[in-house]
């Protein structure tokens, strides 16, 4: 069999792991990508301990050359990327009054939100042009709609990401690549959220959060859509979320 790789970026401990390890499970070869590469052994022996392949990439979504370099190294040494997910976030609370918030953080919170979207998405869909197919997946959040108090620099780069998938999408669906962003609204079962926000957490039980391996599921099924009835953006919230 020809390889197949999904690369994800930004293969964290919840949503990007997730969803690496769903599309492994489908006989795809995962690349798996943050800033941190150390941190993905965990997740690497968790796909080849269930039978698939996995390899880590400690790489700064931020930085064009270091993206590049991933591209060009999955490409030329692994296989074809058939599906890129960006999963990067920048989810940094700060007041507009805040001296803390200087010009410098919200431009990096924005780096990590969108710039790193840009540099991904466009990456992709160079390859995935050539060969007139391809998956390019976004992951929003609340803030991609609506601006919340405090996370001025997270709206901006979220609305910004989501604006970009809307143009990517609207470019690359004729030429048979599927772009699609994913709205992820409300809290994830994450120990993050078990350890600041118990109360929340204490809904799981109800299905009161969001379960990554159903996240991930849904990223599934968006790859696997005809091309007649293509989503383009998806919103995902536990059933007791307010809109």
């Amino acid at each position: 069999m020809a390889t197949k790789v999904a690369l994800v970026i930004g293969a964290g401990d919840a949503t990007g792991g997730a969803v690496a390890k769903r599309f492994a499970r489908e006989g795809f070869v995962t690349c798996v990508v943050r800033r941190s590469g150390g941190k993905l052994q965990p997740l690497v022996d968790e796909i080849e301990a269930a039978g698939g392949i996995a390899h880590a990439f400690g790489v700064d979504a931020r930085r064009e050359e270091q993206m590049v370099d991933l591209f060009d190294r999955i490409e030329r040494d692994i296989g074809p990327i058939e599906v890129c997910m960006h999963n990067v976030g920048g989810n940094v609370r700060f007041s507009i009054l805040d001296e803390e918030l200087t010009g410098k953080k919200f431009f990096k919170i924005w780096e990590m939100a969108c710039f790193s979207g840009f540099l991904s998405g466009r990456e992709a869909a160079k390859r995935m042009a050539t060969r007139g197919r391809g998956t390019i997946l976004f992951t929003g959040a609340t803030a991609s709609v609506r601006g919340g108090v405090g996370y001025s620099g997270f709206s901006a780069g979220k609305a910004g990401l989501r604006m970009l998938a809307q143009s990517m999408a609207r470019e690359l669906g004729p030429k048979n690549i599927h772009v699609a962003h994913v709205i992820v609204d409300g809290a994830i079962d994450t120990p993050f959220i078990r350890d600041t926000f118990p109360a929340r957490y204490a809904l799981k039980e109800q299905d009161g959060i969001l379960n990554p391996d159903h996240i991930a599921d849904n990223y599934w099924h968006l790859h696997c859509q005809p091309r007649d009835s293509w989503t383009f953006e998806l919103d995902l919230r536990p059933w007791m979320e307010k809109f």
